[in-house]
């Protein structure tokens, strides 16, 4: 083998999805702090986007809380709605006192709780309860799942894989029941496989750096984004650059005339693409 047919990574193979997500699409972030930062983002590039409206919720029973609440606040069903469920764990903790699984324990005694361990029946099960809900908020609902990167110290490496592995088995069912409508989209393939190395994570050895996710944010894009939301992008990204400028003299002249500028290249990048609040 020749130097130069060496190969020093493995690439994780990304089929695309078998949907795209457009400009009109709303788009909903729930799950692990993983999915709120993937969800900003797209925030970040005008999309609309709401990201964990309760919380961060990390297991599925958590996601589909969050969906129900959602589904409850939505006072009109939208046209197309796009969610991205990030699960981080199967561990849920229950009140003793009501037998049921909460989102927050909100500081509360741990005695007041029971830790429990999803199986992979009750993950699916979750799942395709809150993606029947979706179908309450939304006419055309495309539902992608990804399994968080984020590693688990507090119950140990392995057992945090093995948290991980329940899970990926339960996303590979749910997808696979809804083929033309839902997508596994492999976040925790790209950082564990392609981004092999501690440098690609923030100091506490656990957390994805900002370069892993922006690059598993490329891929992501890669993989669902139609030519539009492409466009889309392109097209917002130096009007949202111009938006943060910060000026030495912000109450020159000049500025007053730039922000102008940039305010009616503002409206007619939101006329051109109909964006609706």
């Amino acid at each position: 083998m020749q130097s130069s047919d060496l190969e020093l990574t493995t690439r994780v193979q990304i089929p695309n999805a078998p949907f795209m997500i457009y400009p009109s699409d709303r788009l909903l972030f729930v799950g692990s702090c993983f999915a709120a930062e993937m969800g900003k983002r797209f925030s970040d590039d005008a999309f609309l986007t709401i990201v964990n409206p309760y919380g961060v919720m990390y297991n599925p029973a958590s996601i589909l809380h969050t969906i129900d609440k959602y589904r409850n606040k939505i006072s009109k069903k939208y046209r197309n709605i796009t969610a991205v469920f990030t699960l981080g764990t199967n561990h849920v903790y229950i009140l003793k006192e009501t037998g049921e699984i909460v989102d927050n324990c909100q500081k509360r005694p741990a005695s007041l709780f029971v830790e429990k361990e999803l199986e992979i029946d009750e993950c699916v099960n979750y799942l395709e309860q809150a993606i029947v809900l979706l179908h309450d908020i939304a006419e055309n609902v495309k539902t992608i799942i990804t399994v968080s990167p984020i590693r688990y110290k507090k119950y140990g490496y392995h057992e945090s894989r093995l948290s991980k592995a329940i899970l990926l088995l339960a996303a590979d069912r749910v997808v696979k029941h809804h083929k033309n409508e839902a997508y596994y989209f492999p976040a925790y393939e790209l950082m564990n496989d392609e981004l092999r190395d501690y440098r690609f994570y923030k100091p506490d050895m656990l957390h994805p750096s900002d370069q892993a996710v922006d690059y598993i944010h490329q891929h992501f894009c890669n993989a669902v984004m139609s030519d539009d939301a492409r466009l889309f992008s392109e097209e917002w990204r130096p009007i949202r650059q111009a938006l943060n400028h910060r000026p030495l003299e912000p109450q020159s002249e000049s500025f007053r005339q730039f922000l102008e500028q940039t305010r009616n290249k503002e409206r007619k990048f939101k006329d051109k693409w109909a964006i609706e609040e």
